[in-house]
Formats: structure tokens, C-alpha cells, sequence
């Protein structure tokens, strides 16, 4: 049976109101719009007007998924990041503004780093962190790496609209580097960093839905850490720029791991939260690695 926007929303927002609380009116207006094809000033002026019976259907879909616990960005199929929507699968970890934190910092360094900065995004998923980067600074270089095949594609397409300042590349962190990755200013990662504890507690709507691949770092949460410094550090250039992301509570560990492997700590940042959430390194010039 069609229905009219109107209610289509209202029968959305009283379905969604035990679970989702305040956000209920948010979600139903957002999949209205996703689904309707229609901006929130469009749907006001139309909520008279009837919907397709097909608009119907994928709204009641939805909002069974959202109960089920399956996460909006996936329901969307897209998520802002930094002023830009990207293109969110199932092969992905969603964009959080955790993550803004490591992409302000690592912004920073390039903006002082004069013509053409070359970065590589490692462990990219979306391609959040290189592509707000590469819209951020406009004559960066950067390159995108990861080592799943499906949330590279994710990543191309994301990066799309940045060719050819953006590439994308297959590579394993835990590897030896492709020849041809050499010569970069700045390494920036959110890696996966997720302790074998913290896997067991995680809530459901990401256990269930979100990538373990992108979320597993190993026992102690630092495995994709240590592989990145040693197998890594190759590919910048002398007294060149890392940045990572990570756990709440990690920095210590990870600030160890970057002045054992060769770096010297510059920063650390806090994300919205205040929790402490990034950190800014410099590779050693040879003269003084290791001191």
C-alpha cells in the first residue's frame, strides 16, 4: 500500500524510538532521503506526497536491519568524514570522527613539507584518512594501500574523483613492501588495533556487522604497529613523517614501539573526546638512529 512521505517517516521514527532514543528522528529522516532520492528540504516540501510502493518496501527494510543492530552507514551505503561522503560497505570500517584526530595531525606535516608531498595510507579501508588529506592539501600525492581486495575497490572509488593525485595499491603490512613503494614523506595508519579481549566485548553492532580484519591487532592490540615500523620505515625518505591512530590507552605502548623501530615522538593529539587518540613520529636521520 503507498503512503505518503509523511507517514512513511512517523511510522519509521516510532518503530526506531525504543532503541534509538533521540537519534530515531534522525535515522528515519536519513533513510527517507536516501531512498526517496531527495534532500531534507525537498522532503519537507513533498511530505504530502505519495511515495512508491518500492520507497515503502526498502524503508520497512531498513528499519528491521536497524533493529536487528546493523549499522546505519551500511544501511546507506555511505558516511561523512571530514566534509566528505565516502562510499561504506560491509568490507570497511565505518569513518569515525575518532580518526580526525591522526588525519589533523598528519595535515600539519604536510602543510610544512612545501610542493607535492607523497604519502602513503596504509591500512586505508574507505580511504578516509589519504583522501581527506589529498582534499585537504592540493598538490599531495598520495597512495592508498590495503591489503583487502574489497575494501580496495571501496577506496577507488572513493578516491575517484581525485585521479590522478591518488592511486591505490594492494599491499600487506605484514610483508616485505612492493618495490615500487619508495620515496614517501609522510606514512599516516589506522590499523587495526583491537585486543583479543577487547574483540569479546565489543558491542554487537560491530562484532556482527563490522570487519575483523580491520579490527583484530593481536593479543596485545599492537601487532599491525610492529609490522609497520619494521617492514615500513623503508619506504620513507630520510628523517620522513609517521602518524598513527589508536586504542584508548595505547599510546605509551605505541610511542615505545616507534622509538625502538628508529623514530622520534613529536606529538600526540586528542580526538573530540579528549581521549588520547594519534601520534606524530620522525624517521632518524642515520647519524643519530638509535640514540
Amino acid at each position: 500500500m503507498v503512503k505518503r512521505y509523511q507517514e512513511l517517516y512517523l511510522e519509521a521514527r516510532k518503530a526506531l524510538l525504543p532503541t534509538e532514543g533521540e537519534q530515531a528522528a534522525m535515522i528515519a529522516r536519513e533513510l527517507l532521503c536516501k531512498f526517496s532520492g531527495k534532500s531534507q528540504a525537498q522532503m519537507l516540501a513533498d511530505r504530502e506526497l505519495y511515495a512508491s510502493e518500492e520507497i515503502g518496501d526498502r524503508m520497512e527494510d531498513a528499519v528491521r536491519r536497524i533493529l536487528a543492530g546493523e549499522p546505519l552507514p551500511y544501511i546507506l551505503e555511505e558516511w561523512d568524514f571530514c566534509g566528505l561522503t565516502l562510499r561504506v560497505t560491509k568490507d570497511t570500517l565505518i569513518p569515525r570522527d575518532d580518526t580526525t584526530a591522526v588525519t589533523d595531525l598528519a595535515a600539519e606535516l604536510m602543510e610544512g613539507m612545501g610542493d607535492n608531498p607523497r604519502v602513503l595510507d596504509l591500512c586505508t579501508g574507505t580511504g578516509c584518512i589519504g583522501i581527506a588529506l589529498a582534499d585537504r592539501i592540493p598538490n599531495a600525492r598520495v597512495t592508498l594501500a590495503d591489503v583487502s581486495a574489497a575494501a580496495l575497490e571501496v577506496a577507488k572509488s572513493n578516491a575517484a574523483p581525485y585521479a590522478p593525485r591518488i592511486s591505490c595499491v594492494a599491499a600487506d603490512v605484514r610483508k616485505t613492501p612492493p618495490v615500487y613503494l619508495k620515496n614517501y614523506d609522510l606514512i599516516v595508519s589506522n590499523p587495526p588495533y583491537i585486543t583479543e579481549q577487547e574483540m569479546k566485548e565489543l558491542p554487537d553492532s560491530v562484532r556482527a556487522f563490522e570487519p575483523s580484519l580491520a579490527l583484530y591487532g593481536g593479543e596485545d592490540g599492537l601487532d599491525f604497529y610492529r609490522w609497520i615500523v619494521k617492514n615500513y620505515t623503508s619506504v620513507l625518505k630520510p628523517e620522513g613523517y609517521l602518524c598513527f591512530e589508536f586504542g584508548m590507552g595505547q599510546e605509551k605502548d605505541v610511542c615505545s614501539i616507534l622509538e625502538q623501530g628508529g623514530y622520534r615522538v613529536l606529538q600526540l593529539r586528542r580526538d573530540a573526546r579528549g581521549i588520547i587518540r594519534a601520534v606524530s613520529a620522525q624517521k632518524k636521520g642515520e647519524e643519530t638512529n638509535g640514540i
